[in-house]
């Protein structure tokens, strides 16, 4: 992951001085600044600099959103060969996507859905890998800013179209072949993200089924409470070092297309794992390559 050396918090520290303090105290993360809660958000919402976006499908977005939300539904935007030409015509096509939603590097981006989602966690990673320092996850999402009171509307804010140039931070970002030569390395953990019933090759979606070869395995929802909202600092370290899942350990997490391994980022983000890679072709690349080996676990 990113090298916490090469950030530069002070900006997000100086913009939203009150947010640090309340979300460490109410729930203990390394890097608390990476969420919003709602009432941090609202108290902002006018702020020019402020880039909010709303990552839920067309019509949920039409029915109300957040006042200000430019609407982006990145989902079934993936990546299923992580090569290097492919892999660069995506990240171009995705760069083109964001500035077409005003996002740039003087911007505070904050990403939401209904919940704190997959979809706003891939979103933000996307931005971490493109070098943007100042962006967020609305925890507990649209469903959370509508229990504290807080308004929608049904009016469309047009964004204004951005000059956004990544800078991108490679070691975010693991392709196919990364991962193998990972495969053996003790030092490695290849953290699975998917459901049980594909992790066990009972659903299967690519040409074949199971899993990458001693692959850690932990649904991606056991990050969020009942609310659906991120859970406490302690109950993720708790959870991931059960798993052996330890920040001493390159982590690199995957699913079926790069949005779940998204949000196990984000989780370890949050309680601080400095060593992590997202591989987002996922097992949809990984199980259609039939020269790349797959096991298939027991319960």
């Amino acid at each position: 992951m990113a090298d916490e050396t090469n950030l530069n918090p002070s900006s997000i520290y100086s913009r939203w001085p009150d947010r640090i303090d309340e979300l460490l105290n109410s729930k203990g993360y390394t890097h608390p600044q990476l969420l919003f809660t709602p009432t941090q958000l609202f108290t902002r919402l006018k702020d020019p600099r402020l880039c909010l976006i709303d990552v839920r499908l067309s019509h949920e977005f039409a029915r109300g959103h957040i006042p200000g939300a430019i609407h982006f539904d990145l989902y079934g935007i993936s990546l299923i060969d992580t090569g290097p030409e492919a892999s660069r015509a995506f990240m171009w096509m995705y760069q083109y996507l964001l500035q077409h939603r005003g996002i740039d590097f003087d911007k505070t981006v904050v990403f939401y859905e209904n919940i704190s989602g997959m979809k706003a966690a891939r979103a933000f990673w996307f931005l971490e890998y493109f070098g943007h320092e100042d962006v967020h996850v609305l925890d507990g999402g649209l469903n959370a800013w509508v229990a504290a009171g807080y308004p929608v509307t049904t009016e469309v804010t047009e964004p204004k179209v951005s000059h956004f140039q990544a800078r991108p931070k490679p070691e975010l970002f693991w392709n196919a072949e990364e991962v193998l030569k990972h495969l053996h390395d003790p030092d490695t953990v290849i953290l699975d993200t998917r459901s049980d019933e594909e992790y066990y090759a009972r659903n299967i979606r690519a040409a074949r089924g199971g899993a990458i070869p001693g692959a850690v395995h932990l649904e991606w929802t056991r990050n969020l409470d009942e609310k659906g909202a991120f859970k406490p600092a302690h109950e993720l370290k708790a959870m991931y070092e059960a798993a052996g899942v330890t920040p001493d350990k390159d982590i690199v997490s995957y699913c079926q297309g790069g949005y779940r391994s998204s949000h196990a980022y984000l989780a370890l983000r949050l309680i601080g794992y400095p060593k992590l890679h997202n591989y987002i072709g996922s097992w949809k690349e990984w199980g259609d390559r039939l020269d790349l080996p797959i096991e298939i676990p027991k319960p």
